[in-house]
């Protein structure tokens, strides 16, 4: 998906795109994790946030 600034609406708040680095400093702070936690997430279970939220038992 390509991260265009000027479409928000909500798939690309659902989604974790952790090759921007605002995206994955504003997820770390959501999820109470460090970067290196939110990229593992991703990679073991896909970039939407629901998946990596249950994935973190968050």
């Amino acid at each position: 998906m390509t991260d265009d600034k000027s479409k928000t609406g909500g798939p690309d708040r659902e989604r974790i795109n952790v090759n921007e680095d605002y995206e994955l400093q504003y997820w770390t702070k959501a999820l109470g994790v460090s970067a290196d936690v939110v990229r593992e997430a991703v990679k073991a279970v896909g970039p939407t946030a629901a998946a990596v939220r249950q994935h973190l038992g968050k």
